[in-house]
């Protein structure tokens, strides 16, 4: 609402002159409040420009049609102003945001008429001519930007027929189009799932049924699919499908509408072995999970291949509870498969990241395996909550009646010692009380002596003395390995194999055996391999 009725009344009154104005300035007028108050981000002063310049059903930009800013600021009557810090055009006041918005009259279609300006504008000669394989929008053409990352958010909120054609006039070249290269630019810039390429060579594979998916837009999917133009299963310069691009964004509608399609392959993975699904585990689309786990054929663990990761184990990794539980109601759904490329499994990796609701979901899960250790760095669940400090997943464990507390990593190490050497006495204590209690058990297994308490502190003060490079520390992190990656995404470097050791690498960061039979060297696993270790190690917010 409006502060006070004084200020509404004022509104109104400016409103009435401003459309009383003589000739095409009204029409001016309220162009420009429309776009400034219904723009998906502030427009700069140019952009607002040459947006009001282009007359829909042109096939190029008239310069003479493009009208100054002194022209809108008096067709305004006042109610706009321009940041000159920014160089950004706003309302005068979020009151009048208020009061603009509350009457639904005074515009008429906003969102389909700025997607259809935007759409024009890309289809121009001019724009079309320009190479795909920019970087930046022209300063020539300063709508470009704003025209290719919006169109689609403007055209999802409101869609008429003449959107649809100009929208599939753009996607029929979609492949050679600068707007391409901007969007997936720009994904690059906003997203955890960044990808990986030349951008020299353009959006090469980025098809208009890619691009189609990308945005979204159910309505215009479902023309480009009657199209029968592009291979539903087709890769782009990512090696992504259209399935994938669906799953990766949240597209409920449009995965439910590819999977419909009698071709298309719901576990076809990308170049990294990552599968649909597993994309939307990672993400968190819960709902786009379910539309995969409700389709016949999908394989709900991935493909165990080296690289891929289990939809389970991304989504214990992130912490993503709804989608675990759906996962876990399957019985189908094995819940100690490792990852490929972490080399451990969902529980370690839930108990690491201290995603404890995720913890007890999974060791409430029949067949679960609470000991089985990583093979990284031979991690057990209890030796990753002990070392991190994580008292209520170390709690939980140590209730269990099968755990054990005596199972060393590679470097002989066990929970308490870790517990020890790291401060965490609180879970020293548990583990200590836990393993007198084992000791005075029938079970042979659990039999193995505790050091004594003088040789965990011997540990704990070498640990801290001697530094990182003392041989019986290891301060690198078993679950995200800390190697960057290569210059070129594309050549293979090395990437820590299920052994712990790195092949072709001289990171001396890395912990590294022996193997008799060192494994060959996989190729490096770019886009995901970047989405994975950023979302990781991203601080997790409260609640």
């Amino acid at each position: 609402m409006t502060q006070g009725s004084g200020l509404s009344d004022a509104y109104t009154a400016t409103l009435t002159r401003l459309k009383a104005q003589s000739g095409n300035k009204s029409i001016l007028g309220l162009k420009v409040l429309m776009w400034v108050l219904y723009s998906e981000r502030p427009l700069m002063v140019e952009e607002l420009r040459h947006a009001l310049g282009v007359e829909l059903g042109s096939t190029d930009l008239d310069h003479e049609n493009v009208p100054a800013l002194r022209t809108l600021l008096a067709s305004s009557l006042g109610l706009i102003t321009v940041e000159a810090s920014s160089s950004t055009v706003r309302l005068v006041h979020f009151t009048l945001q208020e009061h603009l918005l509350s009457d639904s009259t005074i515009f008429h279609s906003p969102h389909s008429t700025i997607a259809e300006v935007s759409l024009t504008y890309l289809n121009f000669q001019c724009v079309r001519d320009l190479s795909p394989a920019l970087d930046s929008a022209p300063t020539e053409m300063p709508l470009l930007e704003y025209a290719s990352l919006y169109w689609g958010e403007h055209a999802r909120k409101e869609m008429t027929e003449n959107v649809k054609i100009l929208a599939l006039r753009l996607l029929d070249k979609f492949g050679g189009h600068i707007s391409a290269q901007l969007m997936l630019l720009h994904h690059n810039e906003t997203s955890d799932a960044r990808l990986y390429f030349n951008t020299s060579k353009g959006p090469v594979g980025f098809t208009g049924l890619h691009g189609a998916v990308f945005l979204g837009i159910v309505e215009i999917l479902a023309a480009v699919l009657e199209m029968k133009e592009w291979d539903v299963n087709a890769k782009d310069r990512s090696s992504l499908t259209p399935l994938i691009w669906a799953a990766l964004r949240g597209h409920e509608g449009v995965v439910k509408a590819l999977l419909e399609q009698k071709d298309t392959n719901p576990d076809l993975a990308d170049k990294d072995d990552q599968t649909p699904l597993s994309w939307a585990a990672l993400k968190g689309h819960e709902a786009v999970v379910k539309v995969f786990l409700d389709q016949e054929g999908v394989n709900p663990n991935g493909v165990g291949t080296p690289l891929s990761n289990p939809p389970l184990f991304l989504a214990a990794l992130v912490g993503h509870a709804g989608i675990v539980k759906m996962l876990l109601e399957r019985e189908d759904v094995n819940p100690n498969r490792e990852s490929g490329l972490f080399c451990t499994t969902p529980l370690c990796i839930a108990v690491y990241s201290g995603q404890e609701g995720v913890v007890k979901m999974l060791l409430e899960r029949e067949g679960i395996n609470p000991n089985l250790a990583d093979t990284y760095a031979s991690y057990t669940p209890l030796l990753h909550a002990a070392k991190k400090g994580h008292e209520g997943i170390a709690k939980m464990l140590l209730e269990r009646h099968d755990i054990r507390t005596d199972i060393q990593d590679k470097r002989n190490r066990t929970p308490l010692s870790f517990a020890l050497s790291r401060g965490h006495d609180k879970i020293a204590r548990m583990i200590s009380e836990r393993a007198g209690t084992m000791s005075n058990t029938a079970d042979p297994i659990n039999q193995a002596p505790l050091p004594p308490p003088a040789q965990h502190m011997e540990e704990r003060v070498a640990e801290t003395q001697l530094g990182d490079d003392h041989p019986n520390t290891h301060t690198a992190d078993p679950i995200i390995p800390p190697t960057s990656p290569p210059e070129d995404p594309n050549t293979p470097k090395g990437v820590p194999d299920c052994q712990g050791s790195i092949p072709n690498s001289t990171d001396s960061t890395i912990p590294s055996t022996e193997p008799s039979n060192p494994p060959r060297p996989r190729p490096w696993p770019s886009k995901f391999w970047h989405s994975l270790r950023k979302i990781a190690t991203r601080p997790k917010t409260p609640g």
